[in-house]
C-alpha cells in the first residue's frame, strides 16, 4: 500500500482504537507526521526475548541472559496463538521488502501485522523494492515476521513469563510478537536475524550507522541507542548510508534499513536540522505530546510519556543521503561510548589492541527510555556495542572486525558522547557542537596528525 492509504487506514475511525493512556487516538501532527502510541511498553523489552533451541541452534547461539531459550514446541504454542489471532481480524497489511541493499546479501522479508502504522513503521524502515520484483517474493521469503501484539501472550506457556513475548526461530525463520506494540521490536528483531545469518556467512554485521565524505571515504559509527549514531551520522557536508545497521562484506559495506529510527527527545532544527526537516507526511512519530491537540504542533521538549520518543522515516527524508546505501571499506570507526562517570575523554585514538578490547567490553551507559525501566543513565557493558541483538558469541564478531581493520588499515577512534565535569546528574552532558567538531577533525585527517599520550595500557 502507498504511504497515503496507509495513513488513510490509520486515522480510519472504525480501525483508529484508543492507544494512548492519556485516551489520545492516532493522529496527523502539523508537520505532516503519523503520531502513534504504544501504551506502556513504550521501549524494548530484551527479558521477555525468546530464541528457539534446536539442533541448529544449539551449538551456534550463546545462550545466556540476553538470548534465553525457548523450546520448539513452547515457540509453536506462541506461533499458534499468533496466527489465531491474526485470523480472527478483519483485515491484515503485508510489508514485503528487503533486509539491505546489497543484492548479493540481502534477504527478502515479509512483515505481517494489524496495526497501518506498523506497517508503514516498517514500510520506512526495511528497503523497498522495485514492482518488478515483487513477483519473486509471491515465490516465497527468506523471513517473515507475525506481529500479533495487541494480543497477549500466554505466561502458563513455558518460557513466557509475563503478557509480553518476542520469540525468533531460525530454524522455520519466522518471529512471533506479542503483549507489546512498540514498533521497534520488529526493526531489531530483524537486526537479531541479520546478526544470525551474516557471521555465519563470513560478514559482520554491526550495530552502527555510517556516512561517505566527498572522496569516498566511510566512517562507522558504534554505538548503542542514545549514544549518538543517528545524530552523528547525518551529516550535511557528508553523505548519509545509514543511522543504524550495517554489514561490512569483502566488498565493503552496505545498509541492512531502507530507513532512520531516531530520537525525538528534545529535537530542534538548531541542534539536529538533517533530522527536524526528516519530520513529514511519511515519518512515523511514536509516543510524542503535542503544545495542543488542536493545533497539534509536536513537543518536542514534553517527555511525559517517555523519553524515547522515536521517529522513523524513510532514508531519502535526510538530505543528501546516499542511494543505493552502500559504501566503500571503512577509513575510520568510531567507538561511541556514553560515559556516565564522566571520566573517560572525550576522544582518543585506539592502537588495534585497544580496539578489540574496548568493542568486546563495550562500556557505555544505557539511557534513559530505551529499554522498560530505565529512567536515567545506568552503566552497562555492552558487547560489540549491541550485545542485546547479538546471537552469536561476541568473540566471533570481534575477530571478523579484527582481521578487517587489518586488512584495510582503518583508524579506529573512541568519542565520549557521556557526561564531563563529573558523574550524573551533577555533571553535563558533553555538548554536541563540541562532539561534532571532534568528527570534522577526524574526517578531516587533522586528529590523525596529531601527537598523542597513551595513557591505558592492556
Amino acid at each position: 500500500m502507498s504511504v497515503a492509504e496507509l495513513y488513510e487506514h490509520a486515522v480510519e475511525p472504525e480501525l483508529n482504537w484508543t492507544n494512548d493512556p492519556l485516551g489520545k487516538p492516532i493522529m496527523i501532527a502539523s508537520n505532516g507526521a503519523l503520531c502513534a502510541y504504544s501504551t506502556d511498553r513504550t521501549g524494548r523489552s530484551p527479558r521477555e526475548r525468546r530464541v528457539v533451541l534446536d539442533d541448529k541452534t544449539r551449538d551456534t547461539v550463546n545462550w545466556g541472559e540476553i538470548n534465553i531459550p525457548i523450546d520448539p514446541v513452547n515457540y509453536k504454542v506462541n506461533f499458534a496463538r499468533t496466527v489465531d489471532y491474526l485470523n480472527m481480524l478483519r483485515r491484515l497489511y503485508i510489508v514485503d521488502g528487503y533486509a539491505g541493499w546489497d543484492p548479493k546479501w540481502r534477504l527478502k522479508v515479509r512483515i505481517i501485522c494489524e496495526l497501518p502504522y506498523h506497517a508503514l513503521f516498517m514500510r520506512n524502515m526495511i528497503v523497498l523494492p522495485k514492482r518488478e520484483e515483487l513477483p519473486e517474493f509471491e515465490k516465497g521469503v527468506d523471513f517473515t515476521i507475525l506481529n500479533g501484539g495487541k494480543f497477549r501472550a500466554d505466561p502458563l506457556n513455558k518460557g513466557v513469563t509475563q503478557k509480553t513475548s518476542v520469540a525468533i526461530n531460525f530454524s522455520d525463520n519466522t518471529m512471533c510478537i506479542l503483549g507489546t506494540l512498540y514498533a521497534g521490536e520488529m526493526k531489531k528483531g530483524l537486526f537479531g536475524v541479520m546478526n544470525y545469518i551474516m557471521p555465519l556467512k563470513g560478514q559482520l554485521s554491526t550495530h552502527s550507522s555510517a556516512n561517505e565524505g566527498k572522496d569516498g571515504d566511510v566512517s562507522l559509527f558504534f554505538g548503542l541507542s542514545g549514544t549518538g549514531k543517528t545524530t552523528l551520522s547525518a551529516d550535511p557536508r557528508r553523505k548519509l548510508i545509514g543511522d543504524d545497521e550495517h554489514v561490512w562484506t569483502e566488498e565493503g559495506i552496505f545498509n541492512i534499513e531502507g530507513g532512520c529510527y531516531a530520537k525525538c527527545c528534545f529535537l530542534s532544527r538548531d541542534k539536529e536540522p538533517e533530522i527536524y526537516d526528516a519530520m513529514r507526511f511519511g515519518t512515523v512519530l511514536e509516543n510524542i505530546k503535542f503544545y495542543d491537540d488542536n493545533d497539534r504542533v509536536v513537543n518536542y521538549d514534553d517527555i511525559s510519556i517517555t523519553e524515547n520518543t522515536r521517529a522513523s522515516y524513510p532514508l531519502e527524508f535526510i538530505p543528501g543521503a546516499k542511494i543505493p546505501a552502500i559504501g566503500s571499506h571503512p577509513k575510520n570507526i568510531i567507538f561511541l561510548t556514553c560515559d556516565a562517570y564522566g571520566v573517560l575523554p572525550p576522544v582518543a585514538k585506539l592502537t588495534s589492541e585497544q580496539s578489540m578490547y574496548q568493542f568486546i567490553t563495550g562500556y557505555t551507559a544505557k539511557v534513559a527510555g530505551t529499554e522498560v525501566g530505565v529512567k536515567e543513565p545506568i552503566p552497562s557493558f555492552s558487547a560489540c556495542f549491541g550485545e542485546a541483538f547479538i546471537p552469536l558469541h561476541p568473540y566471533k564478531y570481534a575477530k571478523l572486525l579484527s582481521q578487517k581493520i587489518k586488512d584495510h588499515g582503518t583508524n579506529v577512534w573512541f568519542v565520549n558522547t557521556g557526561w564531563s565535569g563529573g558523574a550524573y546528574p551533577k555533571g553535563s552532558r558533553m555538548s554536541l557542537k563540541i562532539t561534532r567538531s571532534i568528527i570534522d577533525a577526524i574526517h578531516s585527517g587533522e586528529l590523525t596528525k596529531a601527537k598523542y599520550k597513551k595513557v591505558i595500557s592492556l
